[in-house]
């Protein structure tokens, strides 16, 4: 997701992104350690997303 698009979103809405995206991380690990993956691309992906998006939870964290 673009980071203008997680900008417009309110905490809640991503807190619920947040947590989809560590369960969707958590998945590709087992898939990774069961060596059932086969696009190893995608872990690094979600990790960078849950950084955008905790990043900007702090940002709006800051400012109110």
């Amino acid at each position: 997701m673009d980071s203008k698009e997680l900008r417009a979103k309110s905490p809640e809405d991503l807190n619920k992104e947040l947590s989809a995206l560590l369960k969707a991380h958590f998945g590709l690990r087992m898939q990774h350690a069961t060596q059932q993956l086969a696009n190893t691309a995608e872990l690094c992906k979600t990790r960078r997303s849950i950084a955008r998006v905790r990043t900007i939870l702090r940002e709006k964290a800051k400012h109110s």
